[in-house]
Parts: structure tokens; sequence; C-alpha cells
């Protein structure tokens, strides 16, 4: 019983930059972490960066230097700022969500509905 809204996606020329949001709603007692995986047709979908409840972020290597991700834990709300986009970077990003919902929920994964981020010049 948890929704994840994503927003910010488009297209940019290389060199550009995007920021991701996305927005968790529902049955929430704690999101123990939240990120940001991608997925090009005809490949495995790729974690991007995630970041915990704590703070503790991790970055994919082809991302690293480029992307920052953030949370606003009062909002339960997670950001991508992705500069110095690349070709490369074109995919669907989706928003990832690890929720303890309640003693009889429990903790489960949720998965936003996708949004399109194109490099092109």
């Amino acid at each position: 019983q948890v929704q994840l809204v994503e927003s910010g996606g488009g297209l940019v020329q290389p060199g550009g930059s995007l920021r991701l949001s996305c927005a968790a709603s529902g049955s929430i007692v704690i999101i123990n972490r939240m990120g940001w995986y991608r997925q090009v047709p005809g490949k495995q979908r790729e974690l991007v960066s995630s970041i915990t409840s704590g703070g503790s972020t991790n970055y994919a290597d082809s991302v690293k230097g480029r992307f920052t991700i953030s949370r606003d834990n009062a909002k339960n709300t997670v950001y991508l700022q992705m500069n110095s986009l690349k070709p490369e970077d074109t995919a669907v990003y989706y928003c990832n969500s690890n929720v303890f919902g309640g003693i009889w929920v429990g903790t489960s994964d949720y998965w936003g509905q996708g949004t399109q981020v194109t490099v092109s010049s």
C-alpha cells in the first residue's frame, strides 16, 4: 500500500542536467532505503544510486562524480541530481523504496512507474 510518484524526466543534450524526484506515500512507518534504477531495452535493470534512512549513499561506478542522491525524510522523497549527462545515461529510471509499513504489513520493496531520461544532441 505504498505508491511512488516520480517526476523530472525528459530530454536533455549531452552535458546537461536533470533532477529526478520520487515521493512515497501510503502505509509508511519508516523508509529504510530509497534509490534509483535504470533500464535500457534489452538489458537488465541496474542500480544507479541509493540512500538509506541514515544517509549512507551508494553510486554505480558509471555515475560517480556526476550524479548526487539526496533525501528529505520528512517528505518521504528522494532526489537524483544528474549532471554532465551522457547519451549512455539514456534509460527509463525507476524509483525504488524499501519500506517498513508496520507490524503486520512488514517490510517490502516498491517500485515507481518509471520516467524516461533521454540524452541526445
